[in-house]
């Protein structure tokens, strides 16, 4: 029973993985078309008030995006969790920096954000 458990948990752990990535990579899309479109702008040398309309929904999107991101984390903690509950144990794969409660939670302080950037650089 516990073999069947940790392979189904890694099947829903592979799909986990593959929609953070797919997040991180729209991510980056829409903040490459967010910064391209003020300096398409600004090379054509049209007025601010061209295509301000299509900027804010880009803008949106991103932050939806983020919002998606975050939603995501928060279902991975909720996994891990349930990983727990139903006695697996825990298997390090994907990010190549270890879990740290304090570190993963959006809520720590600046001080521990910038210091864990510095580690992760």
């Amino acid at each position: 029973m516990p073999r069947l458990r940790q392979e189904v948990a890694q099947k829903v752990a592979d799909r986990l993985f593959a929609v953070e990535s797919a997040i991180d990579i729209a991510l980056t899309r829409a903040a490459e078309l967010n910064a391209a479109m003020p300096m398409a702008r600004a090379e054509a040398r049209l007025p601010a008030m061209i295509g301000q309309s299509a900027f804010d929904r880009a803008a949106e999107a991103f932050t939806a995006l983020v919002a998606a991101r975050r939603r995501i984390i928060e279902t991975h903690e909720s996994l891990d969790q349930a990983r727990a509950q139903i006695g697996l144990r825990e298997v390090a794969t994907g990010d190549s920096v270890p879990k740290d409660g304090a570190l993963a939670r959006f809520d720590t302080d600046e001080e521990t954000r910038v210091a864990h950037i510095r580690a992760v650089a």
